[in-house]
């Protein structure tokens, strides 16, 4: 189906949103809330690629259906690297030249025409923490992301961490690589008066979320979980939410026989997340590595007391507002959530602070600044 306007006088741009086919994760959630503000910009007409192109955004709420249909086609190695392929001769036969090609997802697709192209580059775990990654990832971003990379006209850091980690691998202009944050969803991520869900929790928890895989450091969340002593495992549970990543038969394993302590409610929804932010008595995110770090703030916005990690881009971005601890050191970790948990001064203190500091993040902003890269890259014509 054609659905391009052969004389537009509209600058016309592609976002490449294959993210958005998979469950919901970090790059997922910037790819739609930045495509959902420069769609309704007037100066631009906005296309989506999902493998074929197209003028409508995948809404959220209709994700689940087209979910349960490519869900097992995305999954499967051999048949992503045959649909690759494919994709590929399509748009060599009938993209249409864009003026911008937007590539939110580190690697751009050879075979889309454009006249500029920008490029996201959240992080580089591909190339310093191999073992976070399925083996196959590893090696499509080797035989794709550098060979590609340099094409873009800029690429966008979504944190000084990042910009600089992007420097020091990279031989591109520094005066090509423009740091945008992320931003945070105000209407969702927010405090509820109605703390209705669909599911029960504890009374008093400790809550996480990720998916469950390496990088995400819940081998060493439980280990720091399970060696608190008994009075705290009692007053305060451990609650888990994030969809089941990969290497995670040891830590489901951990979950499963611990059921009296810690719960796993997999994955849920954007609204159930917050309310269960909300509802925590502390927010824990122990991560190795982040070019951002979305759900620290998510939970500060919710008026959740926050403790992360003191590496990567996590102290930028969260500020005076968090408690750090060594993600490499479990007894750290422990005694960081002991200090939290005792302390109702500290409590209050982290979420007034936490509150103030996510007020400095949201989408809008962050898409005027798309914007506005967007304008810089076509003014040079």
């Amino acid at each position: 189906m054609n659905v391009f306007v052969k004389n537009s006088k509209k600058t016309r741009i592609l976002v490449d949103s294959i993210s958005l086919l998979s469950q919901s994760t970090g790059i997922g959630r910037y790819t739609y809330e930045i495509s959902k503000q420069i769609k309704n910009n007037k100066n631009f007409k906005t296309y989506f690629y999902y493998g074929y192109h197209s003028d409508k955004l995948l809404e959220q709420s209709n994700k689940q259906k087209v979910l349960g249909a490519v869900s097992s086609l995305v999954k499967n190695y051999y048949i992503k690297k045959i649909l690759r392929k494919f994709f590929v001769f399509l748009n060599k036969l009938y993209s249409p030249t864009y003026d911008i090609y937007w590539q939110p997802n580190f690697i751009p697709t050879e075979s889309i025409k454009m006249k500029h192209l920008i490029t996201t580059v959240h992080d580089f775990s591909f190339i310093l923490y191999k073992e976070f990654h399925p083996k196959e990832r590893i090696e499509f971003f080797e035989n794709n992301f550098f060979k590609n990379i340099y094409k873009s006209d800029i690429i966008i850091a979504v944190s000084k961490f990042s910009k600089k980690e992007i420097l020091d691998r990279l031989e591109f202009p520094e005066s090509k690589v423009k740091v945008i944050y992320n931003g945070v969803n105000h209407d969702v991520f927010k405090i509820y008066d109605d703390m209705s869900l669909p599911f029960g929790l504890p009374k008093k928890f400790i809550f996480s979320v990720g998916s469950i895989e390496p990088r995400k450091n819940l081998r060493g969340l439980l280990a720091a979980y399970n060696s608190l002593d008994e009075k705290y495992k009692k007053e305060y549970n451990l609650v888990l939410a994030g969809f089941k990543g990969w290497q995670n038969n040891e830590i489901m394993e951990i979950i499963n026989n611990n059921k009296e302590y810690i719960h796993y409610l997999g994955y849920i929804s954007d609204i159930e997340l917050a309310k269960t932010y909300n509802l925590a008595s502390l927010f824990i995110y122990p991560s190795f590595y982040e070019g951002f770090g979305l759900p620290p703030l998510e939970a500060m916005a919710c008026g959740t007391p926050v403790i992360t990690s003191n590496v990567s881009s996590l102290p930028e971005v969260c500020g005076d507002a968090a408690i750090y601890c060594d993600p490499y050191n479990t007894n750290d970790i422990k005694e960081k959530i002991q200090l939290v948990l005792e302390d109702e001064t500290l409590k209050k203190h982290l979420s007034k602070s936490g509150l103030k500091q996510a007020s400095k993040y949201n989408w809008k902003k962050s898409a005027k600044e798309h914007l506005k890269i967007f304008k810089e890259v076509l003014s040079e014509e």
